[in-house]
């Protein structure tokens, strides 16, 4: 017996019947050679930690565009701290945390540069609309690996296109999808609401306080509520067979509540609105010069330009890029070189 199947033998001893095993998987577009050590779901996690689109999103904005701190959340430090709750709801349910840590480290791959404004951008660009979880999974499946894609199995493909949105989870097809599905959304409204107070732009005193009573009054109690509440729910339900896990409805409905808090008052409020519009500019005008000049693009774009037309291939290139990147394209393209005569 080698360290895989002794790992996977540990699964069917530790993990609840309803979980997703890593023997039992639905496997890989193109089918591969079992490894010796890691199950299927480890191997996609190091796959995707080790793939340029997980480094690139230590330079994407969570929410502040550029700030001087050092403390602010990354598209990174975000998708970590997804892993961290999530595997912790895993842990106390019973289900596949290997499978939950690589959902958790892919599902925002396909993030735009610039937050939310970045994909506002270009969904109004790209016929047919740009949603950052269906980039996700093209990253994944087309994009990395020069143009191979990462040929992850099915179960992650399917966490990572499904974790967006607070809506019907009918889609996903393991419960691990929709933990890490849920647990996006607790890591960023408690991350965000704390970045808003460091940058003065939110007092504690201004959430509602319903909400406050409900889920508590600082980030650490609000997360030990949530992820408290899910374990309890998602256990009762799977002890009376119900093959559900997910929130109390007092709990989650607080919790939705919260986002739509800071959706207005934050994310598309006016607080951020000038930086948004700087944002704006900057990926309009990147996008109207790549159309024009798509040959400058590298070359797994100039071919996606071929075969799939102009617009997915500077739609792919504009998502793939960092706020750091995507600013020194534009002042490399459009600020004139200061030239001194000496």
């Amino acid at each position: 017996m080698n360290i895989r199947e002794k790992i996977q033998s540990f699964e069917s001893l530790t993990l609840i019947k309803e979980a997703a095993f890593s023997s039992n998987s639905l496997g890989r577009k193109i089918k591969e050679k079992d490894d010796d050590i890691r199950t299927c779901y480890m191997v996609d996690r190091d796959r995707i930690i080790q793939s340029k689109s997980f480094r690139r999103l230590k330079h994407k904005t969570q929410v502040y565009i550029k700030t001087s701190g050092d403390h602010y959340r990354t598209r990174l430090t975000h998708t970590l701290e997804v892993a961290q709750v999530a595997r912790n709801i895993g842990v106390g349910i019973g289900l596949n945390e290997n499978l939950i840590e690589a959902i958790a480290l892919g599902h925002d791959l396909g993030h735009v540069a610039f937050a939310h404004t970045g994909e506002e951008v270009l969904n109004g660009y790209l016929e047919g609309g740009f949603r950052h979880n269906e980039q996700s999974a093209r990253v994944v499946t087309k994009l990395e690996n020069d143009g191979k894609g990462l040929n992850l199995t099915q179960e992650v493909i399917n966490g990572i296109i499904n974790h967006s949105g607070l809506g019907t989870v009918k889609d996903i097809i393991t419960l691990e999808g929709v933990v890490v599905k849920v647990s996006d959304k607790m890591a960023y409204l408690n991350h965000d609401i704390d970045d808003s107070i460091r940058a003065g732009l939110l007092r504690k005193e201004d959430l509602p306080k319903d909400i406050v009573r409900i889920l508590g009054d600082n980030s650490t109690e609000r997360l030990n509520t949530l992820i408290k509440d899910f374990i309890k729910t998602s256990n009762f339900n799977i002890k009376n067979g119900i093959k559900e896990v997910g929130l109390s409805k007092e709990i989650n409905e607080a919790m939705i509540e919260l986002r739509k808090y800071m959706f207005k008052n934050i994310y598309l409020g006016n607080t951020l609105k000038v930086e948004r519009n700087k944002a704006k500019f900057i990926l309009s005008q990147l996008i109207k010069y790549f159309e024009n000049n798509p040959n400058e693009m590298p070359d797994i774009y100039v071919d996606i330009v071929e075969k799939e037309g102009l617009q997915r291939g500077v739609a792919d290139y504009i998502a793939g890029m960092s706020d750091d990147y995507c600013l020194l394209l534009f002042n490399r393209i459009f600020v004139p070189k200061v030239v001194i005569d000496l």
